[in-house]
């Protein structure tokens, strides 16, 4: 039977390394415990960047085609159940969790056998959000408020990590914080920290472009680690977004005696030299954080009360151009959060 037009979303695949085709494809129907979206805005992640340019996120290989995005602000579209009005202004938490195991009940997030929008870790993979359409459990739909608008609400899923670092740090209140790496999550992580009360925010970067914006989203200071070292045991807690193996070994030495430092940001999984004396002569409190449990309401929120954190948005791409967003996100000094906005409803 021939599918009607009215029946059919356009989605962007993943096909090869640098290989992304727009095709048409059945719009997906909700069962009763799933909610259909009208996608709006996608923002693009470095996972997003790992799966295009090298064809896999770590150890998470592109082996079928992929709708990749997990970070999107839409509206709803379909609800079987009639509890969210067709129209309503939402994001999503992307993920959905696993087997509970007893020793972190309250840690979903770290249950094994989960999965993520936009996702090559299960097979087959989990579609993401650069599509017109996108299905999701009903638990996973987080409505806006009526004062914040659904571009800046794209920015809730990676505001989240952010938020999920600090509080994996205890909270920043009055502390003297690092955030090394400026690109998007770094940013976001600055803002996030200036929210909750710093007392001061540095951030480092070896690009100019980002430490600019990082000044303009609430750092106090801002250092070029290719120019300039970091001070030695000056922060209370290091934010270290960067997975780079020269940041980390700079963020042990620059946190003080029993401070703390997060890692944030992404690493390979391999063997990277490190410098780990001053973890241990300090005895220095280093802990890992992996995408976030339930921040995503405290982003909401947070995105709603802050206007400005909206400012990481350096570049809106269109639909139609979804592989020049891809190019304008890899280049960390042009470009902080690329947005792509989806295809406008009938056109």
């Amino acid at each position: 039977m021939t599918i009607g037009k009215e029946q059919m979303m356009r989605a962007a695949y993943i096909e090869a390394t640098q290989n992304l085709v727009v095709r048409e494809t059945s719009i997906p129907q909700p069962g009763p415990d799933q909610v259909r979206v009208r996608v709006d805005y996608v923002g693009i992640c470095g996972s997003d960047l790992h799966y295009y340019f090298t064809g896999a996120n770590g150890a998470f290989v592109v082996r079928e085609p992929l709708i990749p995005g997990h970070e999107l602000s839409g509206r709803v579209d379909d609800d079987p159940l009639g509890v969210w009005e067709c129209g309503r202004p939402v994001t999503v938490h992307p993920a959905t969790f696993g087997t509970p195991l007893p020793e972190i009940i309250d840690e979903p997030h770290l249950w094994p056998g989960g999965a993520y929008l936009g996702s090559a870790s299960t097979t087959p993979h989990t579609q993401g959000a650069l599509a017109e359409y996108i299905l999701v459990e009903r638990d996973m739909i987080r409505p806006l408020p009526e004062s914040l608008p659904v571009r800046r609400a794209v920015l809730a899923e990676p505001l989240a990590v952010a938020l999920h670092g600090i509080a994996q740090a205890g909270g920043v209140a009055g502390a003297r914080v690092l955030v090394t790496g400026a690109g998007p999550i770094g940013l976001l992580a600055v803002a996030a920290a200036a929210a909750a009360g710093a007392s001061s925010i540095c951030a480092t970067d070896v690009l100019p472009g980002p430490l600019a914006r990082a000044s303009a989203l609430g750092a106090d200071t801002v250092i070029n680690v290719a120019a300039d070292e970091v001070p030695e045991s000056a922060y209370d807690i290091v934010l270290e977004c960067s997975g780079v193996a020269p940041s980390i070994s700079s963020a042990l030495r620059a946190v003080r005696a029993r401070g703390t430092v997060v890692q944030v940001g992404m690493v390979p999984n391999e063997n990277r030299p490190l410098n780990i004396a001053p973890f241990i002569s300090k005895e220095v409190r280093w802990v890992g954080t992996f995408r976030f449990k339930d921040e995503i309401d405290r982003a909401v929120a947070l995105l709603d009360s802050h206007p400005s954190i909206e400012r990481v948005i350096t570049h809106e791409v269109s639909a139609e151009s979804i592989e020049e967003a891809f190019q304008i996100a890899r280049d960390s000094e042009q470009s902080g959060k690329v947005i792509v906005s989806m295809w406008p409803e009938g056109g």
